[in-house]
């Protein structure tokens, strides 16, 4: 099952997005399974993190402008570029199991859509599928 999302990000900001993906596992119905969560943008992606403590999203901010400033020699026209690199850092996706209807994350995990060239409004999609094990009756 397929679900989208839309969002309104600031200019740079992981955005805590857990609620919505769990909501989807739920309206579901999958008990058991996996869940893909994916980024149909090239300046901004999905991660999961820390969602316990504020300042661990500040600090990898900061990271992230750390490794990949602006510079410039770089050649896209539309000076995005380091928005670029963070993106294809984080990934566009994240990957995961559902056990008895609920994300299986961590005690200190939630699921963020990562922005790096906002503001703007962005999509995400959340896709639920049901664990089928070998040999299992269908």
């Amino acid at each position: 099952m397929l679900y989208r999302y839309t969002l309104d990000t600031p200019a740079e900001d992981f955005c805590p997005i857990t609620a919505q993906v769990q909501g989807a596992v739920a309206e579901s119905g999958v008990q058991d399974g996996i869940c893909l969560v994916y980024c149909p943008h090239t300046t901004a992606g999905i991660t999961i993190n820390e969602n316990a403590d504020p300042d661990v999203v500040t600090d990898l901010l900061l990271a992230y402008r750390k490794a990949f400033p602006d510079r410039p020699e770089f050649r896209h026209a539309e000076g995005n570029s380091s928005a670029h690199a963070r993106a294809s850092v984080v990934g566009s996706s994240a990957m995961i199991p559902v056990k008895n209807g609920r994300l299986v994350l961590g005690t200190w995990q939630g699921v963020y859509f990562c922005e790096f060239d906002g503001p703007r409004r962005r999509t995400f999609l959340v896709t639920v599928m049901e664990a089928h094990e070998k040999g299992a009756n269908v």
